[in-house]
């Protein structure tokens, strides 16, 4: 008997184990060997990312990865402030037989020291009873305080102006030019 064959298949136990390791937002990398060209066109890859950071935000040159064929992405440590542990990229690509590289992407991505919001929760699932009881107990003696003193926003209106009251009455001087009982321009009798 094969004794390979007796063993039990681990390899799909660690790949099991290692996507549980994997955190949120982190990505997963192809292996293999990268296109050479491509992987030497560091200077391509800085410049073009450059393009979209200051130079200063763009620290060494950590690694050029390969995406497929003639596809590599190179990494930069980023230096921006508040984004320790995150790594600038530059996906290159370039033609079958072709020396012009092309730039597909750019962009900055989290590392696995990197530091990542928590994953959102929906508002529902965040809110739990006793914040609402909470905050109807804290609305409560603020809703009594307001509705005890009295309102000065607004101007008294019991007593009317007298100057309003003259404006309000009929025949006075304020009337349109125009009044009910007269008749339409243009019609004479």
């Amino acid at each position: 008997m094969n004794a390979e064959a007796e063993q039990p298949d681990t390899t799909s136990a660690e790949k099991i184990g290692a996507e549980a390791k994997r955190r949120a937002g982190v990505p997963v990398w192809r292996t293999g060997k990268p296109d050479a060209f491509l992987a030497a066109a560091v200077g391509e890859a800085r410049t073009a990312i450059e393009g979209i950071t200051a130079a200063s935000d763009i620290g060494a040159h950590l690694a050029a990865k390969s995406e497929g064929d003639r596809l590599v992405t190179h990494l930069f440590e980023s230096k921006m402030a508040g984004y320790h542990g995150w790594q600038w990229y530059a996906v290159l690509t370039r033609n079958s037989r072709s020396k012009v590289v092309t730039v597909s992407e750019l962009g900055l991505l989290p590392s696995e020291e990197s530091i990542l919001s928590p994953e959102w929760v929906p508002w529902a699932e965040r809110v739990r009873p006793e914040d609402a009881r909470a905050a109807e107990e804290e609305e409560s003696p603020a809703a009594e305080a307001f509705a005890s003193q009295p309102d000065t926003s607004q101007p008294d209106t019991s007593e009317p102006d007298a100057s309003q009251a003259e404006a309000d009455t009929p025949g006075s001087e304020g009337q349109d030019e125009e009044s009910v009982d007269d008749e339409p321009a243009g019609e004479a009798n």
